[in-house]
């Protein structure tokens, strides 16, 4: 039973603040806030993954030559992963890589071409030195190593400004046309509230990964469907408070939606792709019934919000962020598996995001927060089995570093993002609405998808 952390509801409940009235989100409206028509399309789908707390990547991917893993050895320390234990990967341009030994799924669909990783991926106000960031002569984003305005940063793609909207549900809101005749939002969350997904329109519907929120107290008995009935009665009464009725209304709607999506999702057949029992497992098995029901809740585009906690490893780094990326491999190789079981692997793409990276130096047994990370991209239409960006100067007060190896990113999240926005169909023309400081940077689309 899906069970939300402390954490989670802190973070769940500043983001609501950011997008969406707590009315709406209590009840899971389904409904977006404005028709939409427009002509069909192919199916496609974006997942985001979103790791909050801090993902270290400086342990994800490591360099496998002697030079590379000694000088890694030398600043790592205590935190370092054992050579021999690393698992190769294969890689344009004679570069040596290694994968962290809890990633082998994840190695499986690199070497197969299904998974690519884009290097040093950050917020940014516009491109920025090292020089520059020192003598403070450029603008950076602000509050930049906290976890909640940089999480809402990454989700947004906006960081010069506060913004009431993610880059998720903007793009929802140009492209919900696509999805004429459908009675579900565009954009659906597995992990609660987020400002990834809210757009001006559009409002994200949430689902647990046990299936949709009903009333509780109603078993489909003749005295619950009588009891039922008699409350549908109460809100069908007129309201002359306009409150009542909003509410009224909405109760309404969800009740009728929640029985819709319910339909739906009986109406999918079992997959016979195994998913792992974690969390993550978990909620992309439901992103997969929901893809697997597209066809009944009339979907051509969708877009889905899942989430691991746990990666502000200040301490007990090695054995905690240890089991997280193996929950993250299980979880994201048995979803590949389920999406080509279904025959939309080309369809759905799936990418991480985290609040930022971890210093390169450590604290003792673990690291602090930092900037510019690496992140995972997967599926049928990911060109994979590469390396995308530019990779950071690995050494600490070298041309990359902030201070204590907090990588300055060479890769924007608007470029990294407007690449997945341009491949779920979002017109080249759009892309400034969506992303309104691309025009800063240099490369729009960095190539990882076909």
């Amino acid at each position: 039973m899906y069970s939300p952390t402390r954490r989670t509801f802190i973070r769940q409940a500043a983001c609501a603040a950011l997008g969406t009235t707590g009315l709406l989100n209590t009840i899971f409206d389904l409904r977006k806030l404005s028709a939409a028509t427009g002509p069909g399309g192919d199916y496609k789908a974006l997942v985001c993954l979103f790791l909050y707390g801090g993902n270290d990547a400086n342990n994800v991917i490591i360099p496998h030559d002697t030079n590379g893993y000694n000088s890694y050895l030398a600043a790592r320390g205590a935190l370092a992963i054992p050579q021999g234990s690393l698992l190769p990967l294969t890689l344009s341009g004679g570069r040596d890589f290694g994968f962290h030994p809890n990633l082998p799924e994840l190695q499986t669909l690199f070497d197969q071409g299904k998974l690519a990783l884009v290097a040093n991926v950050g917020t940014l106000v516009a491109p920025i030195t090292r020089a520059q960031y020192m003598s403070g002569g450029a603008a950076v984003p602000p509050q930049l190593f906290s976890h909640s305005d940089q999480s809402v940063q990454w989700q947004t793609s906006w960081p010069d400004q506060p913004a009431r909207t993610g880059w998720g549900g903007r793009a929802a809101d140009l492209l919900q046309s696509l999805n004429t005749g459908s009675k579900v939002s565009l954009t659906i969350s597995i992990a609660g509230t987020n400002t990834f997904e809210v757009g001006n329109s559009v409002i994200p519907y949430q689902i647990t990964p046990n299936g949709t929120i009903g009333l509780s107290g109603f078993n489909g008995s003749t005295n619950a469907n009588i009891r039922l009935q008699a409350f549908k009665d109460l809100l069908a009464q007129p309201h002359n408070n306009l409150f009542e009725q909003a509410y009224a209304d909405t109760v309404s709607r969800s009740i009728a939606d929640n029985d819709f999506i319910t339909t739906a999702l009986n109406g999918v057949p079992a997959l016979s792709t195994v998913f792992p029992s974690t969390s993550l497992g978990q909620q992309l098995a439901m992103v997969a019934k929901m893809i697997g029901a597209r066809s009944n809740l009339s979907m051509q585009r969708q877009i889905f919000f899942v989430s691991v906690d746990g990666f502000d490893t200040h301490g007990d780094q090695l054995v905690s962020q240890a089991n997280l990326l193996a929950e993250l491999s299980q979880g994201m190789k048995a979803f590949y598996d389920a999406t080509v079981e279904m025959g939309v692997a080309q369809s759905v793409t799936t990418f991480t995001a985290s609040d930022f990276g971890r210093t390169y130096a450590i604290n003792g047994d673990g690291s602090d927060h930092g900037w510019g990370s690496h992140q995972f991209v997967m599926g049928g239409s990911v060109l994979g089995g590469n390396l995308y960006g530019t990779f950071p100067t690995l050494a600490v007060n070298g041309p990359d570093d902030t201070g204590q190896g907090r990588w300055i990113p060479s890769t924007s999240v608007d470029e990294f993002s407007a690449t997945m926005a341009s491949w779920f169909g979002l017109a080249q023309s759009d892309l400034a609405t969506v992303f309104p400081n691309i025009g800063r940077f240099a490369h729009p689309n960095l190539g990882f998808l076909a």
